[in-house]
């Protein structure tokens, strides 16, 4: 498996490669058009292409999370699905049938530090990654911020709880959980969110993105930063910095409290990069919360995650 990644010759998709941090579409080659460089007011516009099961794009949570909290107030953030799994009509790079991504997410899951549970692909696999992909784009069309913890609650049933989101009953708990209409999702499920999808499956195509996550950071109509694959959060302030130096970014509160507030909740990775402590400091502090019942915790084979018990 590992060979099949590094060997240049894969074309899967659903083969992110670890090296590169790339979950890949095949037949194409990257550059930039300049067919969409608008920036709105004084903020930097940030285009973050992404798909809902896409093991590359769960690894950068944690550096997209310091992203909102240091340079929130100088940044709009977009995002904008990929399509990373049409259907399964289709056999390359040593996938022929899901069962073949579970070893594949099990290895990928300790280099990027966040749990990542294969089994999905045995117990319950999804036969598209589009159906999560519309309903992401219709719980935008109600309230942005609830369709992004929407999209992180269907990603945590995903790559965690072995949940498939390919079926509207989980969709539907999802958006549950993040506050949603169901009954007006289903209404733009069907309607409005389809094509707003597959608009943004061509916007993708238009600035040829081969592979995700893919980020493209605008300041007005000139200066552009891209960011290719799984990258480290210097990568994002260089960018920032590069093209936008008079935005300085702000300190934030690194309390366990504060962070779960925002955040509601943190892997292990996530925890450590946000409250800049180790990955064993973060679970000495984590275990002992959970300890004194101010936290939950959820384990799985490859990792946890952590939210607050509310009182």
């Amino acid at each position: 498996m590992q060979r099949k990644l590094m060997d240049g010759k894969n074309n899967n998709p659903l083969l992110c490669d670890p090296i590169s941090g790339i979950c890949e579409m095949p037949g194409t080659e990257p550059s930039i058009d300049g067919s969409l460089k608008t920036a709105t007011g004084k903020k930097l516009r940030m285009l973050y292409f992404t798909d809902p099961i896409c093991s590359s794009c769960w690894g950068i949570e944690a550096q997209l999370k310091k992203l909102k909290l240091e340079y929130g107030h100088g940044l709009d953030i977009e995002y904008r699905m990929g399509g990373l799994l049409p259907n399964w009509s289709y056999n390359s790079g040593g996938i022929s049938k899901p069962s073949d991504v579970a070893p594949h997410w099990d290895e990928v899951s300790p280099h990027y530090q966040m749990p990542i549970d294969g089994d999905v692909w045995i117990s319950d696999p999804l036969d598209s990654s589009y159906p999560p992909s519309i309903a992401f784009k219709a719980a935008e069309l109600q309230d942005m911020d609830k369709a992004r913890r929407f999209f992180r609650i269907m990603r945590e049933m995903v790559f965690l709880r072995k949940i498939n989101i390919a079926k509207w009953e989980n969709i539907t708990a999802a958006a549950e959980l993040a506050g949603l209409d169901t009954d007006l999702m289903k209404i733009d499920f069907n309607g409005a969110a389809k094509v707003l999808f597959e608009e943004d499956l061509k916007l993708a195509a238009n600035m040829s993105v081969r592979g995700f996550p893919t980020i493209f950071i605008f300041k007005g109509n000139e200066n552009t930063e891209k960011i290719y694959g799984f990258k480290p959060y210097g990568d994002y302030e260089t960018a920032i910095n590069r093209i936008a130096p008079e935005i300085t970014k702000k300190d934030y509160d690194k309390n366990w409290e504060a962070l779960f507030g925002t955040f509601r909740s943190l892997t292990l990775k996530e925890f450590s990069e946000l409250s800049d402590i180790s990955l064993p400091e973060a679970k000495v502090q984590l275990d002992t919360l959970v300890n004194e019942g101010k936290l939950s915790v959820f384990d799985t084979k490859n990792g946890s995650i952590w939210w607050i018990n509310h009182r």
